[in-house]
């Protein structure tokens, strides 16, 4: 055994060594030889070890940073621990290190995403990490390199550059491979290279975009999808800065305040506000702090109400029914109610199918308004606040460009929305918690590298407000006097070779989901339409209790006189010994045993199904004629209720003197038996009175008793009740 590590060590040194050798003479042979002269003039070196993929990537990052593929590596080694440089991870925490560096330095072009050339060396990258080393590639056919063909192509894409040279791409490099179409990436490699761009990607939803970005392309992402996303999400990031002071004129935003998202702005699609019976048509506008409806006049907006989401005011906002004058007849609204409203504001999204519409709008103001409390139960700093709030935003941009480009919306445990998808997921909780976590590390001013890769990038890892960072660089303003530091490090919560806590909450988190969901797969698939198909299944699955009461009830009629008296007997003594404490553990151990029983020996078989006998189909008609009966039972049961509660009102307030006093006499004699007598004769003689009474002996006596209780308890008054109606006057002037 002790040969068999020694033999591994020296395997993993000698590897290590060949990624390492020649760096000295590399160098001194790059800063001798002449510009052309050599494919490595440049200071790009292909490193053997790396697949072909790989050594594209990290030389389009060495011609961004400016710095040569061998010096990358020195800094690599010297920057990062020896634990993310093992024999099996080095070229893949290499490549990250590599995408991290560039990434920071290019993010500080507010126009990074339209660059057509950023969106291909970010998917590369995502192909790289799958195969970053020579080995995991050797099925793959080999590509002669073909830097011409891939200037020429870059040169027609990149109509902004006039001499067709690239900033990823140049001719003096052999290193370009050009990617094959019909390769795409998977889950795992999206969800550690995407998020290194807050913009792009968060690490709590990284898995959730990616499935809903390959709905149509089982599991794996094509570049033509990637490309689409990052375009639109850059154009609506551009619509959202030229927003406020162009086309709503009527809103008057806060500092900091920036438009996430506004509907009602066609007419064949517009949103209505619905305030008591009174509605009207308008324009919706959802920002990082508030929801603002402007009423539509003759042809312009009216001046712009504002629903606070921000303050603490008990704010509620759910899916809700409405319709013309009050009725509620479609499902496609959002209710607003807090303290700050008279009574709950309605927002309905008409359309013709589903209710897509009003899904996405509840999510995203659900979003901000979790964003909002999650704040407000951690006391943040301000520094802090902003970034959760930042973090927020970027979610619903990118929530709305997944939505826009390919029409898909996913909600629930695949929810796109850090805060939404956290409410909903198992061990959400532990999320948030890490995330809160984290933001106690924040700072503006230290960076956990320097760009340069000098030595002192050793220092101790310092968290940076990532998502803030992100959106000032976009060109948003979320504070003015907020001074950001420009070269701080803004890649998301990653770092090369390191899984960060967040990460791993997430992992736990999402493994859990397909339990929950093949649960809820179940109950879905149990669930039976009908009232009379529902009571039949209630009856069969409420069987061997409604026999027990049966048998009960039998005993108690004395319709066999022997198992009657036998059976009150047995009762009798076990409450005179004090037996019935045990009654309930006895139950719940027997339950326990029932339950490893049933695990034990039948815990291959598969749960027969519980057979019912379905009643007799019926019709629409005869199922609202069913419905109408049961509504009525249950205003039956309501109303009696209420009669019942009225009356022992008209008791305690003395409306019928006579009876009042003979319940306070009773009241009195049963405090005086429960103070002074002990609770087990108490017990034994409520039970012969109650068993006893269908007796033959005392059939006739307790019939008497009881029809004397119903004509004293009828004729109680019931107290008085008075209806006040709301005056429904706020309407639209």
């Amino acid at each position: 055994m002790k040969t068999l590590e020694n033999m591994m060590t020296n395997h993993q040194n000698s590897l290590k060594s060949l990624f390492q050798r020649k760096r000295s003479s590399s160098s001194v042979s790059i800063s001798n030889s002449k510009e052309g002269d050599s494919p490595s003039a440049d200071g790009i070196s292909p490193i053997p070890q790396l697949s072909p993929l790989a050594n594209s990537v990290v030389a389009r990052c060495s011609r961004v940073l400016g710095v040569a593929t061998l010096e990358l590596q020195h800094q690599f080694d010297i920057e990062l621990p020896e634990s993310v440089k093992q024999l099996f991870t080095y070229a893949r925490n290499f490549v990250e290190f590599c995408f991290y560096k560039t990434l920071n330095s290019i993010s500080s072009d507010p126009n990074f995403l339209s660059d057509k050339d950023f969106r291909r060396l970010t998917y590369d990258m995502m192909l790289a990490w799958e195969s970053p080393c020579i080995d995991i590639i050797q099925s793959l056919p080999n590509e002669a390199p073909s830097p011409k063909k891939g200037e020429g192509e870059e040169k027609n894409e990149d109509d902004g550059d006039e001499d067709g040279g690239s900033l990823f791409y140049s001719s003096p490099t052999t290193m370009a491979v050009q990617v094959d179409d019909t390769k795409t990436v998977g889950r795992e490699a999206f969800a550690r290279i995407a998020p290194a761009c807050a913009v792009v990607a968060d690490v709590m939803t990284a898995h959730n975009l990616f499935d809903a970005l390959t709905t149509s392309s089982a599991g794996r992402l094509h570049f033509l999808i990637f490309d689409k996303y990052l375009h639109t999400l850059d154009k609506i990031l551009k619509a959202a800065k030229i927003a406020p002071g162009s086309f709503f004129p009527n809103l008057q935003l806060a500092e900091g305040e920036i438009i996430l998202d506004v509907d009602g702005t066609v007419p064949t699609q517009p949103v209505l506000q619905h305030i008591g019976l009174a509605a009207w048509p308008g324009r919706l506008t959802l920002t990082n702090y508030a929801l603002y409806f402007e009423s539509l006049g003759v042809g312009l907006y009216d001046k712009a109400v504002r629903y606070d989401l921000a303050m603490d005011m008990k704010q509620v906002i759910k899916p809700e029914l409405t319709g013309p004058l009050g009725a509620r007849l479609f499902d496609k609204a959002v209710m607003y109610k807090s303290a700050s409203v008279v009574e709950p504001v309605y927002f309905e999204f008409p359309e013709f199918k589903g209710n897509s519409r009003r899904d996405y709008w509840l999510d995203i103001c659900l979003e901000i308004l979790h964003a909002h409390q999650f704040v407000r139960k951690n006391n943040f700093t301000e520094t802090q606040q902003l970034e959760l709030l930042a973090r927020a935003s970027l979610g619903i941009f990118r929530c709305r460009a997944v939505r826009e480009a390919f029409h898909i919306f996913s909600s629930h445990y695949k929810s796109i929305l850090s805060f939404k998808m956290a409410d909903s997921l198992p061990r959400g909780d532990m999320i948030l918690e890490t995330l809160s976590s984290r933001l106690t590390l924040l700072t503006l001013t230290a960076s956990p590298r320097n760009v340069d890769g000098s030595v002192h990038a050793k220092q101790q890892r310092v968290c940076s407000p990532v998502a803030l960072l992100t959106l000032s660089q976009l060109g948003f303003t979320l504070k003015k006097e907020l001074n950001l530091d420009v070269e701080a490090i803004a890649i998301g919560d990653l770092c090369a070779g390191e899984i960060s806590p967040l990460e791993i909450a997430v992992k736990q988190s999402v493994s859990k989901i397909g339990k929950v969901e093949a649960a809820q797969a179940t109950v879905d698939k149990v669930k039976v339409e009908g009232i009379d198909t529902n009571v039949a299944v209630m009856k069969e699955l409420l069987y061997p209790i409604i026999e027990l009461v049966n048998h009960l009830q039998v005993l108690v009629s004395w319709e066999d006189p022997f198992k009657s008296a036998l059976f009150m007997v047995l009762c009798c003594y076990a409450i005179s010994r004090g037996w019935t404490r045990y009654f309930l553990p006895s139950l719940c151990i027997c339950s326990a045993v029932f339950m490893l029983w049933r695990r034990h020996f039948n815990k291959k078989k598969p749960l027969e199904a519980f057979r019912v006998t379905a009643p007799p189909n019926k019709n629409a008609v005869e199922q609202l004629l069913t419905l109408q009966e049961a509504i009525s039972q249950v205003e039956a049961l309501i109303q009696t209720a209420n009669i019942i509660l009225l009356k022992i009102r008209a008791l305690l307030f003395s409306v019928l003197p006579q009876a009042t006093e003979t319940v306070a006499l009773m009241l009195a004699v049963m405090a005086v038996l429960i103070a002074f007598v002990p609770l087990r004769q108490l017990i034994l003689l409520v039970f012969l009175e109650a068993f006893t009474r269908e007796m033959p002996y005392r059939k006739e006596n307790s019939d008497r008793l009881r029809r004397r209780l119903r004509e004293w308890w009828i004729r109680i008054p019931a107290a008085p009740v008075q209806l006040i109606k709301l005056d429904d006057s706020k309407k639209k002037k």
